[in-house]
């Protein structure tokens, strides 16, 4: 059985029947989503629980093998070689706190994945092969790992699963090409991806912290 990650939780209101999970990128950790929690300024009807985890702490190859916390290692920039065992792993580490959100009582249709970086590859990666219907996944500065063998391995259940995709123009670390290949090769296999664009680096902004929450509002809002 899979060890559930360590993670830093926020629940916007008393009884939550929703969750988002949010994994970090590389070399940080589940504190550094946390200050966005307030900025999406949810209304108090919406009653999410935030989890944050912590990635294992892993050498990484492109860092000179330095250990810090990583979803997978880097073989190299660019990513023509993928770190497969780390990148299962990673998913099904996500896996598992999914299913601890069921645990808790929160229906896995009212489950969002969302990542940066690192984080966002791993959301995509679990979030349209895991077996039962999520909310959505929210993916951004990121990329599509393995992204040859999704067509084999994608879920029914989330055959069209919404997935917002937001990436720096001037991201230096994951080049705004790749990204539009990820979206790309989504929208071929017929995903329904709003893609978002902002004159930013390998970073977060004002501009698309709103446009999350909007995002958002529309899975999660509660019914009349």
């Amino acid at each position: 059985m899979t060890q559930v990650a360590e993670a830093v939780e926020i629940e916007s209101a008393p009884s939550p029947d929703a969750a988002v999970i949010w994994l970090h990128g590389l070399g940080a950790d589940g504190h550094d989503f946390e200050p966005v929690v307030p900025e999406l300024r949810l209304p108090p009807q919406l009653r999410v629980r935030f989890v944050f985890p912590h990635a294992p702490v892993r050498p990484v190859t492109i860092n000179m093998g330095m250990p810090m916390r990583a979803w997978y290692d880097i073989l190299q920039m660019g990513g023509s070689q993928e770190d497969e065992a780390g990148i299962r792993a990673s998913q099904a580490l996500l896996q598992a706190l999914i299913e601890r959100e069921k645990v808790r009582g929160v229906d896995p249709c009212r489950i969002v994945l969302a990542g940066f970086s690192q984080g966002g590859a791993i959301v995509l990666q679990t979030g349209l092969r895991y077996a039962e219907r999520l909310a959505g996944i929210l993916a951004l500065s990121t990329y599509l790992p393995l992204a040859g063998k999704l067509a084999a391995e994608r879920s029914a259940a989330n055959r069209d699963l919404p997935v917002f995709m937001a990436h720096g123009t001037h991201d230096p670390m994951i080049g705004i090409p790749r990204a539009r290949e990820s979206r790309a090769a989504l929208e071929i296999l017929g995903y329904p991806v709003q893609w978002q664009e902002y004159a930013m680096a390998h970073s977060v902004c004002g501009e698309e912290i709103a446009d999350i929450a909007a995002w958002l509002l529309r899975l999660l809002a509660p019914g009349p």
